[in-house]
C-alpha cells in the first residue's frame, strides 16, 4: 500500500513549513532514509526523510509552497500503483484521530507562575482536514505551457480564475500587449521591450533587446520574491507593528565597570580560562543584568495574548542572532537562575546552533523578554520591533564617550570630564505597559550595568 508522506511538526509552535527545495522528483525510486525535501520554518532548515521505500509516486507542492503540519506532501509506493487512490484512502481515515506523543518542554516555560498544568504522556490531536495541495496551483497546465512556449515571465501575470490562479486566457491577454518576437528575443527571457523592433514584421529581435538594454541600463531593476524565512519575518514584523502600541525609551549607562570588568577577565588566568571566564562578553555581562532585575519587574516579564496578560516567574530571555538565512531568536531558558558563565555558554552554543542551521525548534520559543544588540555595528540608538506577544524588548547600542558632571575628583577647566556610556533603546507595548513603570525599569537597569561588579557580588 502507497506510503503518503506529512509534512513533520517541527517542534510545538510550528504550525506550517516552507517546502525550500525538493532532492527527488516523481519516478525515482528511494529507501525510508533517503532525504525526500527540504523545509523550513521562520526558525530553522530541516530535512524530511521519505520514511517508506518505493517509487515517488506523485509530489504534492512545489518548492516556496508554505504548507501546514501534518498535510501531505508527497505519496511513495510501487511503481504503476495510483497514488490518487491512495490519497483518496488516506482522506477517509482522516476522520478519525491518532495518539501523537507530546514534545518535552521545560519547567515552566511558556506557562505563567500562577497557572498549574498536568501534563499528559499523549494527547489525542485530529488530522487536520486541510485540502490537497494542487501541484499545478497556482496555473494551469495549459497556461503553464502556453508561457513557457512563448517565454513569457508568470510573474508579470495576474491571475483570472478561482483563488488568483493564472489560465490559458490570461497569458494570451498578456501575449497580446507584448510586441511579437523573433525565437532568439524570446530566448533571452526579457521582460522589457521596444514597441516594435528591426525584424521582419517589425518583430522585435536579439539585437534590438540588447541595444534597448543599453539605453535603459540606468533603469534596470532586479526584481526577488519575498519568500521562505524572509517572508514570514516580514510578516510577523508588520504584525508586531500593526496590533501592538510600540513605544520606545531611550538611556544610557556608565560602561566603566563594564569594560574594567570585560579586561581584567580576558587577562585571567589558564584555570579561569578553562571555567569560561576568557570569553565572556560585555553583550553577555548586559544579558546578566538584565536576567536579575526582570523578577524586580514582572510586568516587564510578560506576553500579551487577546485581552490577556501572562506575567511570568522565571525569565526566559532570548538574545536575537543575525544569520545568512535572517534574524533569529534563540531563547536562554531560566535565565535568572543561571550564573554569570552559564549565561555566556548557553548564549553562545544557541548563537552557533542558529549559524550553522542545527538549532531545533523548541529552542527558538517560549522568550519571556528579548535583547537586541546593534552596538558592535556602531549603532548609538534604534527603534527595537516587539517580538509578539512579549511585552517588551531591549536594544543595546554602541559605547561611546559622554560628558559627566565633574564632582571635583577629576580636575577639570570647563567642570566635565568625559566617560564611555553605553546606550540603551526599550520598546515596550503601551497596551500593558505605561512609560513611567517601563522608566523605571530602564533607569533601575542603566544602574546595575553602571555598577556591574556590585550586581555580580550580589549573586
Amino acid at each position: 500500500m502507497a506510503h503518503i508522506l506529512i509534512m513533520p511538526r517541527q517542534g510545538n509552535t510550528v504550525e506550517s513549513c516552507i517546502v525550500t527545495n525538493w532532492n527527488v522528483k516523481e519516478g525515482d525510486t528511494v529507501t525510508a532514509e533517503t532525504i525526500i525535501c527540504e523545509v523550513e520554518t521562520d526558525k530553522a532548515a530541516f530535512e524530511v526523510p521519505a520514511e517508506a521505500e518505493g517509487t515517488v509516486l506523485k509530489l504534492l507542492c512545489e518548492s516556496g509552497d508554505d504548507v501546514p503540519v501534518l498535510s501531505p506532501i508527497a505519496v511513495i509506493g510501487t511503481l504503476g500503483e495510483n497514488w490518487q487512490t491512495a490519497l483518496g484512502d488516506a482522506s477517509k481515515e482522516a476522520t478519525s484521530t491518532i495518539k501523537i506523543p507530546t514534545e518535552s518542554k521545560p519547567i515552566d516555560d511558556s506557562k505563567p507562575h500562577e497557572e498549574k498544568s498536568n501534563p499528559t504522556n499523549n494527547a489525542s490531536l485530529p488530522i487536520p482536514q486541510s485540502p490537497i495541495p494542487d501541484p499545478q496551483s497556482p496555473i494551469s497546465p495549459r497556461a503553464r505551457n502556453l508561457a513557457k512556449k512563448e517565454a513569457f515571465p508568470l510573474n508579470k501575470i495576474t491571475g483570472s480564475g478561482p483563488g488568483g490562479r493564472i489560465i490559458e486566457r490570461d497569458i494570451i491577454a498578456a501575449l497580446e500587449e507584448r510586441p511579437h518576437l523573433t525565437a532568439a528575443a524570446k530566448a533571452e527571457g526579457a521582460v522589457a521591450f521596444p514597441q516594435s523592433g528591426s525584424g521582419l514584421g517589425g518583430r522585435v529581435s536579439k539585437a534590438d533587446i540588447s541595444t534597448a538594454s543599453s539605453f535603459q541600463g540606468e533603469d534596470a531593476v532586479t526584481e526577488t520574491p519575498i519568500k521562505g524565512i524572509r517572508k514570514i519575518i516580514s510578516d510577523r514584523m508588520f504584525m508586531s507593528l500593526s496590533q501592538t502600541a510600540q513605544f520606545t525609551l531611550n538611556a544610557s549607562a556608565s560602561a566603566v565597570k563594564l569594560q574594567e570588568i570585560r579586561s581584567s577577565l580576558k587577562n585571567v588566568s589558564v584555570f579561569a580560562s578553562d571555567m569560561g571566564l576568557g570569553k565572556i562578553t560585555i553583550n553577555d555581562l548586559i544579558l546578566f543584568a538584565v536576567s536579575r532585575i526582570l523578577p524586580r519587574f514582572p510586568f516587564m516579564n510578560a506576553h500579551k495574548i487577546g485581552d490577556t496578560i501572562k506575567t511570568f516567574e522565571r525569565v526566559h530571555l532570548a538574545a536575537a542572532v543575525d544569520t545568512p538565512k535572517g534574524l533569529m531568536v534563540p531563547v536562554i531558558r531560566n535565565a535568572n537562575l543561571l550564573s554569570l558563565i552559564q549565561i555566556s555558554s548557553e548564549a553562545k552554543r544557541l548563537a552557533s546552533s542558529c549559524q550553522n542551521g542545527t538549532v531545533k525548534p523548541d529552542e527558538l520559543s517560549g522568550s519571556t523578554f528579548t535583547v537586541t544588540n546593534l552596538g558592535s555595528l556602531g549603532i548609538t540608538s534604534f527603534t527595537p520591533i516587539l517580538n509578539a506577544p512579549e511585552a517588551a524588548i531591549l536594544g543595546v547600542g554602541c559605547i561611546e564617550m559622554k560628558p559627566v558632571s565633574d564632582d571635583g575628583t577629576n580636575k577639570c577647566c570647563c567642570g566635565v570630564h568625559f566617560e564611555p556610556h553605553i546606550n540603551f533603546s526599550l520598546t515596550i507595548n503601551h497596551q500593558v505597559i505605561d512609560g513611567a513603570p517601563a522608566a523605571k525599569f530602564l533607569k533601575a537597569l542603566c544602574e546595575a550595568v553602571a555598577r556591574i561588579d556590585l550586581l555580580l557580588t550580589e549573586d
